[in-house]
């Protein structure tokens, strides 16, 4: 290989380790995440992409190489509906179901109200479909208010919202993991009311059945 060749293909495994670099760090901020910089789902690089020429010979495999086992990729689909009181969000290994707090409790109380029942009965049904064991239950506020009394009322809200899950779940296996996130981890922008109005929500998250997610 001449000095031009090899400058070559180093330029191009340069590039191949950069993109690489910037498809590990695209990935999707959860509620688990110690301290995702933007909402969920929102992340996006800045940086230009980077020019890799095809016919580089640093490209080629080489002589008795095998390619990667195929790999399916965990793609999301979201769900919203007309009034964006129910977001149902699928991936290939989970099903999440976040239901806005105005729908299920009065204002600034943990007590379920009259119409809330039917709707987390349903969910409850979909996890029995699913035959899942494991179901979290994240309670979330906006950011009006102090931050504490946002993390008591999210905790209060999704251990209501379990309660009355765990009437419907038949499975005795099943184990809840239940929490309050008061204003962090936004889906929406908190400057406006009807952002702070999807931020006000309860997400129950579970594993995807066979016969789960419709």
């Amino acid at each position: 290989m001449t000095t031009s060749q090899r400058a070559t293909a180093a330029m191009a495994i340069a590039g191949l380790v950069i993109a690489g670099l910037q498809i590990i760090g695209a990935t999707s901020a959860l509620a688990d995440d110690p301290a995702p910089s933007v909402p969920p789902g929102t992340e996006a690089s800045s940086a230009a992409p980077v020019q890799i020429d095809s016919n580089s010979p640093g490209l080629k495999m080489p002589q008795g190489g095998i390619l990667a086992a195929p790999k399916v990729l965990d793609i999301a689909e979201v769900v919203e509906d007309l009034g964006g009181e129910e977001r149902r969000q699928e991936t290939n290994q989970n099903v999440m179901m976040a239901l806005q707090a105005e729908v299920l409790f009065p204002e600034d109380s943990d007590v379920l109200n009259a119409q809330a029942a039917a709707r987390i009965q349903a969910i409850g049904q979909e996890i029995n479909q699913s035959k899942a064991t494991q179901v979290r239950v994240f309670g979330f506020t906006d950011d009006q208010g102090s931050y504490e009394h946002g993390k008591v009322l999210s905790k209060k809200r999704a251990d209501a919202v379990q309660r009355e899950l765990a009437k419907t779940v038949t499975n005795p296996a099943v184990t809840f993991d239940i929490r309050g996130y008061s204003e962090d981890y936004p889906i929406a922008d908190n400057k406006t009311e009807e952002g702070r109005k999807k931020n006000r929500r309860v997400e129950i998250t579970f594993p995807r059945g066979a016969t789960g997610g419709g």
